[in-house]
């Protein structure tokens, strides 16, 4: 890993953690290796590259969690060792109980970073469901996936241009609560950084 230091944020739940990455990456000049699953609602972000840039992304992106009203905290590694960038970097595990793998990582087929991202989440499978029908008629977007970390928790992602996508998590945020669904977060990220798009499925 051509890096310097790493940074570690742990963040409440998928949707923020995207949205935290994604302001990291626009922060400072880092990399994402991956943001993993502890398989309940914390997701780790992590994060590479000098440290001065590593611990200004930790910073920006805590402040950004915290507004969002999630939990969080960070840890910066400066000089890693050998052993603990390869304990860092080492490929999704697949988890057979659940039907997932552990984290995303970062891939060569990505989506297109010009597309607005739109995320929705819930505790819940029904809810998460439900939503996802009503935010694919209510405008044209395409599902990028549907996440889940455990304990019940959903993430349905989906993209295409601005004012369609947030046309869809308006009426994916309407469906959770008319559902009477525990609603996570429901957001959109307008010009996703090419990083974070490097996590997502093409």
């Amino acid at each position: 890993m051509p890096s310097t230091s790493l940074a570690l944020l742990e963040i409440a739940n998928l949707a923020p953690a995207l949205l935290v990455a994604d302001r990291c990456c626009k922060a400072a000049g880092v990399r994402i290796v991956g943001v993993e699953s502890t398989m309940g609602a914390e997701q780790c972000i992590k994060l590479a590259g000098n440290a001065a840039d590593v611990r200004e992304a930790g910073r920006q992106g805590v402040a950004l969690a915290e507004q969002m009203g999630s939990r969080a905290t960070v840890v910066v590694i400066p000089g890693p060792t050998e052993q603990t960038q390869q304990t860092a970097t080492l490929p999704p595990a697949f988890i057979p109980l659940l039907g997932i793998d552990d984290s995303l990582v970062p891939k060569e087929d990505s989506m297109k970073s010009s597309d607005a991202l739109g995320l929705i989440e819930t505790q819940g499978l029904v809810a998460a469901l439900h939503a996802t029908d009503e935010m694919l008629k209510a405008a044209a977007v395409e599902l990028v996936g549907k996440e889940k970390i455990g304990a019940a928790y959903v993430t349905i992602i989906v993209r295409g241009d601005v004012a369609a996508v947030q046309a869809a998590v308006a009426a994916g945020r309407q469906s959770v609560e008319r559902l009477g669904g525990k609603l996570i977060l429901a957001d959109v990220i307008t010009r996703p950084h090419p990083e974070l798009a490097a996590l997502l499925p093409a």
